[in-house]
């Protein structure tokens, strides 16, 4: 099979020109600007450094954006994967985590080289909304220890340890880390009614504008919170160390469970977002090469020191606002936080830590499909548990578990209705099936015709059974009009044989008419056909009845001359 490796930004350079450049350039420092404080807040509620998260940012980003499927997909640590992250540092340490990172990458590489991109939509919506909703509440509450500013060493990963930790250690609040961490919140909540009110806040986005606020109160009044420089030591001034993490061949067995689930959330969230991005500048991505750039960019990511990462969505939507149309803005934004780095560092050590925990709540926040909850009582029960059990099991288990059991519950719910859906009715016969060849001597039909309607699968097989029940009479013929029968797998023709080798034993023919292409075809292929033979297989049913009224008399020696 052909491997095509054609990244968006080929697409573009034939046509790119000045004023363009111009706006890609405004886009770029707007969105790179943004991504400073999601990038450090995202890392520290991760259990990470917060010049991992920058560095993510800064890789992560010109990987995604020069080599990936969308024009303006900006790739980077995002809020989803704070609790698989935490958890992973919190059990198998830093090191382990970049070795995640790396496998995850090579598996979306692989994804994307297998052409496997357009699997991904095969995930139903139900539990995209389940799972997202309840990464947003796993977010939220380990924000609690930064937000209040509890005594707390480790907060435990699980969420019954959490929540009991953080109730015995409740007593530990910190007045001025909750006063400033309540103001920033309350600030970024509003945000957006008071740009419209007070103008220069229009020019910069909301988690840098309380960034900047929070931090400068913090300074000016001398406020007794944990800041960057006090928990971190601060953001070096230079370029990290490059390298391989220090990982034994060992290691690698216990870390793939937690790499699929860093490759299979980020595929998702990447295609997701670029799916947005696509209706936002009336374009289509290509989701395979999306899928070869995320897998790049997480296995370039640890080398640089970094971790997870995947498209944006909040950060990609800025993009395209602020007038981004190719992937140059993208990698303009990973030029801005690296200029950002190696001039401005040493000021990210004052920035309060309560700080960076009010914009992830308000990400968390931001980040849930809230609204999904209240209009449940629209739709079914399926709909209803497979969305609340993925939720549920999100928030109280594993993100893992929770996917895996969302996609269970909905397929087994897709299989009972496509079940239902299917249909096995018997036909109610013309009027020249009525003649008295038709007919035995109390007036039953000698001849039986069933239409099919659906799906014949695994799932509704069982229906055939109903052609054999004694209530239904014992006719000589039985015909099945398949017109209406769209689908066929090996359960079902398995079922179909069953029934042909049970009606003949009963010697009675099996007719069938009305084939369409992929049954007809399974049925050929199958060596079905040839065993009823060709001349039993008709176009329609009055071809059918046709052919019955030819076999009766062979079926019934001297039925002319006694009837």
């Amino acid at each position: 099979m052909k491997i095509a490796f054609h990244p968006k930004l080929l697409d573009c350079l034939p046509t790119y020109n000045r004023a363009q450049f111009g706006k890609d350039i405004a886009a770029g420092i707007t969105v790179g600007v943004l991504a400073l404080p999601l990038a450090m807040a995202f890392a520290i509620a991760s259990g990470c450094s917060p010049t991992a998260g920058i560095w993510t940012a800064i890789v992560a980003g010109l990987i995604t954006s020069a080599l990936g499927g969308s024009r303006v997909q900006i790739g980077g640590p995002t809020g989803a994967f704070i609790p698989i992250v935490y958890g992973i540092v919190a059990i198998h340490g830093y090191a382990n985590l970049m070795g995640a990172t790396i496998l995850a990458g090579i598996f979306l590489l692989a994804m994307g080289l297998a052409r496997m991109g357009q699997l991904i939509r095969f995930i139903p919506v139900t539990v995209v909304i389940g799972f997202t909703n309840g990464i947003a509440v796993v977010i939220f509450l380990a924000q609690i220890k930064d937000f209040f500013g509890l005594q707390i060493d480790s907060l435990p990963a699980e969420f019954f340890h959490r929540i009991k930790t953080l109730a015995a250690n409740a007593h530990t609040i910190d007045l001025p880390t909750l006063g400033l961490a309540s103001a920033c919140f309350a600030f970024l909540l509003s945000y957006n009614w008071l740009a419209q009110r007070i103008t220069f806040l229009r020019r910069a986005p909301g988690p840098l504008a309380v960034l900047l606020v929070g931090t400068l109160v913090s300074y000016l009044f001398d406020l007794p919170v944990q800041t960057i420089g006090s928990r971190f030591g601060g953001i070096p001034q230079e370029l990290p160390n490059f390298g391989l993490p220090d990982l034994s061949i060992h290691d690698f067995g216990k870390l793939i469970s937690p790499a699929i689930t860093i490759a299979l959330l980020g595929a998702i969230e990447s295609l997701l977002s670029a799916r947005v991005a696509d209706s936002q500048i009336d374009d289509r991505h290509d989701p395979n090469q999306e899928l070869v750039a995320q897998g790049l960019a997480n296995i370039a990511a640890p080398l640089f020191g970094g971790f997870a990462a995947t498209g944006a969505i909040a950060r990609t939507s800025t993009n395209v606002k602020s007038g981004g149309r190719t992937p140059i803005a993208g990698m303009v934004h990973a030029a801005v936080l690296l200029g950002i780095v190696l001039v401005a560092a040493p000021l990210a050590s004052y920035v309060p830590l309560a700080t960076l925990s009010a914009i992830v709540m308000v990400v968390a926040i931001n980040m849930g499909e809230w609204h999904q909850f209240v209009e449940l009582r629209r739709y079914s029960y399926n709909y209803r548990i497979i969305l609340l059990a993925t939720f549920l099991v999100t928030v109280l288990f594993d993100l893992t578990i929770a996917v895996e059991l969302g996609m269970v519950l909905a397929s087994l719910f897709f299989i009972y209705r496509m079940s239902e859906l299917t249909k096995i009715d018997r036909l109610p016969l013309s009027e020249e099936a009525q003649e008295p060849q038709f007919l035995y001597p109390d007036g039953t039909m000698r001849v039986a015709a069933w239409q099919l309607f659906g799906s014949l699968f695994f799932g509704a097989v069982n229906k055939l059974e109903e052609l054999l029940d004694p209530r239904e009479g014992h006719p000589e013929v039985v015909i099945l009009d398949m017109t209406r029968l769209i689908q066929l797998d090996t359960t079902g023709l398995e079922g179909l044989e069953n029934l042909r080798d049970k009606l003949a034993k009963r010697g009675c023919t099996l007719l069938v008419c009305g084939l369409n292409s992929q049954p007809g075809s399974l049925l050929y292929r199958s060596g079905f056909i040839d065993h009823l033979g060709d001349e039993n297989v008709l176009t329609d049913l009055s071809e059918a009845l046709k052919r019955a009224y030819i076999l009766l008399p062979n079926l019934m020696g001297g039925f002319e001359e006694d009837y």
